[in-house]
């Protein structure tokens, strides 16, 4: 049911490439009371807190604008849920739109061209809006690129007798590794999990490359044609990976829930829009990057835009919005939880104003230094029917006696038909 679900709201994602004419765009003006609706995948309060505030200022000075709401959708199912209710013409006016469905949303003609409407566009890193630019038009503005990095819980560290990451990083031993043998001796010693991948949970295989990078692996080659999951790379690294899990002990198992925000576990890897969950937190921790790999140093970030959507009933105030909601003051403030696209604002000292709980030599060595040499997670047109391919041929690489090569070629075999459309 789910991939029938997925399918129809792709069939009718992509169909607005030919319905945009006449929506959206041609709406010049809009008359009486407005409401928008915007769709997100956070129901974070401080999150949600802060898009009232800016929404409420919105308003003040465009009375004919009465609501602007923001819609929370699970996480795990919310490119799903979001392209249905495009599909069954009950979309939100914007949406935030994660990194994986770029493609399909950039190249369908969902979105309103943003071009000439952002405030300060040269300040934009070209690094970050090339995932949502095409022809020239920018199509979603990047209101968060954040690398990945790991949070720890030092205090299990220091009872399990191990030098804290922080200590390791110093001392050229933070690899993974060192993370796995940290990880089996705190699960041995403590009954704790070692190192968690959040949102994961053995269902959002995407995330997975904030550990496979570090082989240097790829779930496709970079036009997108060719499979990488039966390649060396990903081979070793998913290797490395089962026996960290069934053999090491180092990651919790499929269905072990242990979240480190709850002191359940040594280790997450997450973006620093997380960290406002250790606000009240009972245990010592930091941030730190990513471990090293075989291939060396490396980032992975995850990145959002925030578009309006051509089909809305109010594009054209949804695109104002979007304008008022990124300018650079609002953007200075959402970078207390999203890493800002904006080159003037990209710096550790600014950040750390808009980021208490985090120091400014955590911000530089995970945020900026990440931004400037990380990978974007894999997107691809078609994602949706991609993550649910990948994720039904991995599953049976989730028990202790898998032949990791023989699952990964059937990835392959399972995307390819896909990869070549």
């Amino acid at each position: 049911m789910r991939k029938r679900v997925t399918a129809a709201a792709l069939a009718g994602l992509l169909a607005l490439a030919t319905a945009a004419c006449g929506s959206g765009d041609d709406k010049t003006s809009d008359t009486g009371q407005v409401s928008l609706r915007m769709a997100v995948w956070t129901a974070n309060e401080a999150h949600l807190k802060l898009f009232n505030d800016i929404a409420n200022a919105y308003k003040t000075s465009h009375p004919n604008v009465t609501a602007i709401t923001f819609d929370p959708i699970p996480f795990d199912s919310y490119t799903t849920t979001l392209t249905t209710q495009i599909a069954g013409g009950n979309g939100p006016d914007l949406a935030w739109i994660l990194e994986g469905s770029a493609p399909d949303f950039v190249s369908s003609g969902a979105l309103v061209d943003l071009s000439g409407k952002i405030a300060d566009a040269a300040d934009l890193s070209p690094a970050a809006t090339k995932l949502w630019t095409t022809d020239g038009k920018l199509y979603a503005y990047p209101f968060s690129t954040s690398p990945f990095g790991v949070f720890v819980n030092n205090d299990m560290f220091k009872a399990a007798g191990l030098a804290t990451p922080a200590e390791m990083v110093k001392d050229g031993k933070w690899t993974w590794a060192d993370v796995v043998a940290a990880g089996a001796k705190i699960n041995k010693v403590e009954q704790k999990a070692g190192m968690v991948v959040r949102d994961f949970d053995y269902k959002s295989w995407d995330n997975l490359a904030s550990v496979w990078s570090g082989w240097g692996a790829q779930a496709w080659s970079p036009d997108g044609k060719t499979c990488g999951f039966n390649q060396q790379p990903m081979v070793d690294a998913m290797t490395f990976l089962h026996k960290a899990i069934f053999t090491d002990k180092a990651f919790p198992g499929p269905g072990v829930a242990a979240d480190f925000f709850a002191g359940q576990s040594a280790m997450t890897i997450t973006q620093i829009s997380r960290a406002a969950l250790l606000k009240d937190a009972k245990f010592g921790w930091d941030l730190v990057p990513l471990p090293a790999g075989p291939s060396g140093k490396y980032a992975v970030i995850g990145q959002a835009g925030l578009g309006a959507l051509k089909k809305g009933k109010h594009a054209d105030v949804a695109a104002d919005f979007l304008a008022f909601f990124t300018n650079p003051q609002n953007s200075a403030s959402l970078a207390a939880y999203f890493p800002p696209p904006r080159k003037s604002q990209l710096t550790a000292a600014n950040l750390a104003k808009t980021n208490p709980l985090l120091k400014p030599e955590q911000l530089q060595s995970v945020v900026i230094e990440g931004i400037a040499g990380g990978v974007v997670k894999p997107s691809h047109t078609g994602q949706a029917e991609l993550v649910q391919a990948v994720r039904a041929a991995l599953d049976p690489l989730w028990k202790p006696d898998a032949d990791v090569k023989s699952v990964l070629d059937g990835v392959c075999t399972a995307i390819n038909p896909l990869l070549s459309k």
